[in-house]
């Protein structure tokens, strides 16, 4: 496909149900989390980024729940993508509104291989943030894992600031394992310094 000739569509939850989404992640680095232990006084807490000894990859099959678009919990999805003259999904966006606290959660964001590079992803995740301007969200939010150093590089290139971490979701030892989760949040309106939640 040709840059000028990328369509981003609604993806229809009728037609994309449970559609796999074949994202392998690969990198030479990760980012490391130093945390003291809690005591009275406080903390400290530390991302630093380290080269890998080897490579870092991570496949659909290595999961018991493999990223799907429009998963039953998540009722009120929107998708959109590209789709090849095969028919075939070749990059995709999910999103989800968190109506309690008022955000919009970016659930899936992919491109294939043989279109990244082109501008695809930005466009994705400018249609994310136009959908949450359009339902009037305070916050684009999204996860990713401290191995995959590429997306959370992308991530800030795009205004998202890490605004959380947790160390066991999903085993016991992920930061031994360099894979823990960061959450991540675009802001609408920030520092104007109104108070709300």
């Amino acid at each position: 496909m040709e840059p000028s000739n990328i369509k981003i569509e609604a993806l229809p939850r009728d037609k994309w149900k449970g559609a796999p989404i074949p994202l392998v992640t690969r990198s030479d680095s990760f980012y490391d989390l130093e945390i003291s232990p809690l005591t009275e006084a406080g903390c400290t807490v530390a991302l630093v980024r380290k080269p890998a000894e080897r490579e870092i990859v991570h496949t659909p099959e290595e999961f018991d729940f493999p990223d799907r678009l429009y998963q039953d919990h998540r009722e009120k999805a929107e998708a959109y993508g590209v789709v090849g003259l095969d028919g075939a999904l070749r990059a995709c966006v999910e999103v989800c509104p968190e109506e309690w606290s008022n955000r919009l959660v970016v659930t899936e964001l992919w491109v294939s291989e043989e279109l990244r590079r082109q501008g695809l992803g930005r466009r994705l995740m400018d249609k994310a943030k136009e959908i949450a301007r359009a339902q009037k969200r305070r916050a684009v939010i999204l996860e990713t894992q401290s191995c995959n150093t590429d997306a959370i590089g992308f991530y800030l290139h795009e205004g998202f600031d890490l605004i959380g971490f947790d160390t066991c979701s999903h085993t016991n030892f992920d930061i031994a394992r360099r894979e823990v989760k960061l959450v991540l949040g675009h802001f609408f309106d920030r520092g104007k310094g109104d108070n709300e939640c």
